[in-house]
């Protein structure tokens, strides 16, 4: 059988985690994030280079 958890209400499972948890749980999954980008711009420089300046466009273009 499935274990319980799984299938909760999310907002039981909102009242157990405090907000300080959670923080913390998304500042180490950003932190994570960060470092994985620059380890694939270490690794495929070009890469990187065109994501930059396509970024750089999207930007340049979109309308707020």
């Amino acid at each position: 059988m499935p274990d319980r958890e799984s299938h909760e209400d999310p907002s039981q499972r909102n009242s157990r985690e405090t907000d300080a948890e959670r923080k913390k749980r998304r500042d180490r999954f950003l932190r994570d994030l960060a470092e994985a980008r620059e380890l694939r711009d270490r690794v495929q420089p070009r890469r990187a280079k065109t994501a930059k300046l396509r970024h750089a466009m999207r930007m340049r273009t979109f309308r707020w």
